[in-house]
């Protein structure tokens, strides 16, 4: 271990300041576990419950587990490292990490602007949970029959009942049309498209606020606004709690549905392998995907933890404790989730096929229907909306706190004075709170879909590979291995390299063109039909997701008309900006960059003469109000 030390110190030109670099007064986790709670917190989350196990089922059972460990280890695992290590490093958050590569500053708008748009939808969903909880308060839950105002003449409560289309007809004295499509629907899927989202024939027909709703939308933005304000020191304590309780919960809802008749037929139709399933493209693409979304990659969000981590953090050990979490729950989720599916076919008769569903389906439509069938069900439904609320509370805690470190670590001089840094929380959480009232109106579930499909989706395995190029090969992956030597104290193994610099890049490239061969205009399965969405709606799909990767090349551009547009230039843009003597190996004492460029030539840019500083470089003096367009 001394020698390690000793290895160490000669390795880097100065050992790590006790607080920040720069002097201001900026947060650290107060123990070594909250970084990797919040990790867990952020990243274990809804996507494990209702998505990965309907994704095994649908490809190939337990055969779906081959293609997706081997991207967890490929891809999953080295570019979580490689995020939170940047992030630890360069002891900021957005576009600060990126002064490591400063040619390609712009992904840490792009990450900002993808994780801003995925915090304006994914509030909507706690906002769905908060009112099915409250509404499970009640001695009898309202979607468990029919005769409410909300329900139609064609909702059917008896599964195993032959009401049929005349008797239906006779009863209601209406007479068949044969130009109309009639079909019985169930209470449940009343409730959730008449009540809950009382929803409109399409996109276009936004319709009027659900004030039911956008109340526990605001309920559910105050709740995420007090757990943040202060930081990681109150976030940090809260994910004790909203990154531990979700298991418990599940553990007891899983005792209790493998109890229920047909719950082992569920099991098996959830592990049953189907080799044949791995010849098709799309198992693989789903696989990778999966990854991405469940380790939340490319988000922004790891680097801003990673920042929060003393220097010599062990963040290489974190990483893999995460990924057996991560990885662990969504296969124990599987579980639960089947064994009610299996549970609920049972009842109705039908295939465990014709009841599975995934997203929103799965957590308002399938697991109502079969919780309302169990005894005393409003507590089961009580407790499975707490587990979802739960699930979704710390991603969204973080997912915010990750926009909120981007902007203050761009302007710590204005935004860390008193007050300033909770004010500007507020109006994080105030403007995202009115993007989502558009997604509580009549037509808010298409507009839902819409950001959902679309803001990030595909968009972050190109950043991923982005991310590689950048720090791989123009950073150089070798620094980056001296650089976690200086924060570990010891080498780690070449593991992690060789995946930076051919696995993971070919990773990302390869699912992100597959998913693009495989890409399909945006659907939404409704009940009685599929609405497809129009042209101009596609269109603005878009442009949400071209508006945050358009930076990548717009800044680049950016660095050369600001330096000139010569090799020196390309030669020192990616190289480091900023680096303190901690940071700095030996051989890195007289390294030219940027900065030094900016010094010989007296041109950096000033805050007082109106133009833009995208962070190359730290001016002394007060900074006046930032303008946040320029994000």
């Amino acid at each position: 271990m001394a020698e390690q030390g000793k290895e160490k110190r000669q390795l880097a030109v100065a050992l790590p300041p006790e607080g920040d670099a720069d002097g201001y007064e900026r947060e650290t986790w107060s123990n070594k576990l909250d970084f990797l709670l919040a990790c867990i917190g952020f990243s274990v989350g809804l996507g494990n419950v209702w998505r990965f196990p309907y994704l095994c089922y649908k490809n190939g059972g337990g055969a779906f587990l081959l293609p997706y460990f081997l991207c967890v280890f490929i891809g999953g695992i080295p570019v979580f490292f490689m995020e939170v290590s940047l992030g630890q490093f360069m002891g900021r958050g957005g576009l600060k990490t990126w002064n490591i590569v400063p040619l390609f500053k712009g992904i840490g708008i792009t990450v900002c602007i993808i994780v801003f748009l995925l915090n304006c939808y994914y509030n909507v969903i706690l906002c769905w949970a908060f009112y099915y909880m409250f509404n499970s308060f009640q001695a009898e839950l309202p979607w468990r029959y029919c005769g409410h105002e909300w329900n139609t003449i064609w909702c059917n409560d008896d599964f195993g009942s032959n009401v049929t289309l005349n008797d239906t007809l006779a009863k209601n004295n209406l007479t068949f049309n044969p130009m109309e499509v009639y079909k019985f629907s169930d209470p449940v899927t009343e409730f959730w498209e008449l009540k809950t989202l009382a929803i409109s024939d399409g996109i276009d027909e936004v319709g009027t606020i659900k004030w039911d709703l956008a109340l526990c939308l605001l309920f559910a933005w105050i709740v995420v606004y007090l757990c943040i304000c202060k930081g990681i020191k109150s976030s940090g304590k809260v994910m004790y709690v909203t990154a531990t309780s979700p298991y418990i919960f599940m553990l007891i809802l899983l005792i209790r549905n493998s109890l229920l008749d047909g719950a082992y037929d569920g099991v098996i139709f959830y592990l049953k392998p189907d080799l044949e399933r791995l010849k098709d493209t799309r198992v693989w693409v789903d696989a990778g995907t999966q990854i991405f979304f469940s380790y939340s990659l490319s988000l922004g969000t790891l680097n801003a933890l990673g920042s929060y981590n003393k220097f010599n953090h062990n963040s290489y050990r974190d990483a893999i404790l995460f990924s057996l979490a991560n990885s662990g729950t969504s296969f124990f989720a599987g579980f639960i989730v089947f064994t009610i599916l299996g549970y609920m076919a049972k009842i109705q008769g039908v295939p465990i096929s014709e009841v599975a569903e995934s997203g929103p389906g799965l957590a308002f439509i399938a697991y109502p229907k079969a919780v309302s069938q169990m005894p005393v069900a409003p507590l089961w439904s009580i407790l499975f909306f707490l587990m979802v609320i739960l699930l979704g509370l710390d991603s969204q805690f973080v997912g915010v706190e990750g926009v909120v470190t981007a902007v203050v670590d761009q302007y710590p001089d204005f935004l860390r004075k008193g007050y300033r840094k909770e004010m500007f929380i507020g109006f994080i959480c105030v403007l995202n709170f009115f993007v989502g009232l558009s997604m509580v109106t009549n037509g808010g579930m298409y507009v839902f879909q819409l950001f959902d499909y679309y803001s990030g989706s595909r968009i972050i395995l190109l950043v991923a590979f982005f991310e590689l190029i950048a720090v791989a090969y123009c950073y150089g992956v070798n620094r980056l291995y001296d650089n976690i030597e200086m924060m570990l104290g010891r080498r780690i193994w070449p593991y992690m390299k060789i995946c930076w610099l051919f696995f993971s890049p070919l990773f990302c490239i390869v699912i992100f063109i597959l998913s693009a061969i495989n890409y399909s205009e945006l659907e939404y399965e409704r009940p009685r039909n599929t609405y497809v969405y129009p042209d101009w709606a596609v269109g603005i799909g878009w442009a949400m997701a071209c508006a945050s990767v358009i930076f990548i090349p717009l800044t680049a551009f950016y660095t050369f008309i600001k330096y000139g547009f010569t090799m020196e230039v390309l030669r020192l843009s990616i190289r480091p900006y900023g680096l303190k003597d901690h940071q700095k190996r030996i051989q890195d004492i007289n390294e030219r960059t940027l900065e030094d460029l900016e010094k010989e030539n007296n041109r950096g840019v000033q805050y007082d003469n109106g133009q833009v500083n995208l962070g190359f470089e730290k001016t002394k003096g007060t900074y006046p109000e930032p303008h946040f367009t320029q994000l």
